[in-house]
């Protein structure tokens, strides 16, 4: 077996240390909410990290390291539950993707104001309730600020994809957060936006 030298090892060590390990809490945030488990998060961030460093050689510098870190993660985690598939039922995506769709509010977004700074229990417990292609398109997307097209090659789907399943995913969590941003106080309720525009 070849052995790499020291000095081209050392350069990889630090290369990755300083470009891959700071993102080290997105791809932990990214795990939990793909897998709903911190146990089986942090199994997968391992592997996922043991991944990257033995692939850091194919990374190109000045590309986007967390992006290139979520897809290693994502294909650890498809591999794995293929691994498991005995113990789960298989996933239709097209039927997933066929998901009737509230129609639009008419207030204002609950779920932007909700996931800009005031994300808790409640907000987290209903992105964690998405399913699979609708969260981890949202997480990527609203939670961890990648592009369409970086999400699109994360997941490795079209970018219409990435555009449909983030309009479904933020409808959905504005018809199950609708109630309770009233209750915080976030937005007003439908009945007082109506008084207030027929005044």
């Amino acid at each position: 077996m070849y052995a790499i030298p020291n000095a081209i090892a050392e350069t990889r060590a630090n290369t990755f240390e300083i470009e891959a390990l700071p993102h080290l809490d997105a791809v932990y945030r990214f795990a939990t909410m793909l897998t709903g488990d911190p146990v089986r998060a942090d199994d997968l961030v391992q592997e996922t990290m043991l991944r990257a460093f033995r692939s850091w050689h194919r990374f190109r510098s000045g590309t986007n390291a967390r992006a290139w870190l979520f897809t290693i993660l994502r294909n650890a985690f498809v591999s794995d539950y293929r691994r498991n598939r005995r113990n789960n039922q298989a996933i239709d995506l097209s039927e997933v993707e066929e998901i009737t769709v509230v129609e639009p509010g008419r207030d204002s977004d609950p779920e932007a104001l909700l996931l800009e700074g005031h994300v808790d229990d409640e907000v987290l417990a209903c992105i964690a309730a998405l399913p699979d292609p609708y969260r981890e398109t949202l997480v990527l997307s609203d939670v961890e600020g990648l592009s369409y097209i970086e999400v699109a090659e994360v997941l490795g789907v079209p970018l219409g994809t990435v555009k449909s399943r983030l309009f479904r995913a933020r409808q959905t969590l504005q018809r199950q957060l609708h109630d309770y941003a009233v209750e915080m106080g976030y937005i007003k309720p439908r009945e007082e936006l109506r008084l207030a525009v027929g005044a």
